[in-house]
């Protein structure tokens, strides 16, 4: 079955920095379209970056320049590189298929704060 176990989540002062992974299995991950997600408290779940099958990634607005997707095919693992976080970022982050399914891992929490 499909499992999602996201990691590398944390504390951090603004302007800090954080590195999630997130392991994939049950899905051919050579195949798939990936991305990364958040929800905050109160707010619902949504697309920060996308990477796809071919490298090519996107962006939301509110992270472009600051964050950073990327895959290592041979270890079925996506990457969010974090940079230059603030307090908006803090959320539970999540990585799921580009057109996500039902399912979702537990998540990973990230919290900016002083």
């Amino acid at each position: 079955q499909v499992q999602f176990v996201e990691s590398g989540g944390g504390l951090v002062q603004p302007g800090g920095s954080l590195r999630l992974s997130c392991a994939a299995s049950g899905i051919i991950f050579i195949l798939n379209d990936l991305a990364w997600y958040r929800q905050a408290p109160g707010k619902q779940r949504e697309l920060v970056a996308t990477i796809t099958r071919g490298t090519s990634t996107n962006y939301a607005d509110a992270v472009k320049g600051r964050f950073t997707i990327s895959r290592d095919n041979a270890e079925n693992t996506v990457y969010l590189q974090m940079n230059s976080l603030n307090p908006e970022d803090t959320a539970v982050y999540y990585c799921n298929l580009k057109v996500p399914l039902t399912y979702w891992g537990q998540g990973t929490q990230v919290t900016v704060s002083s």
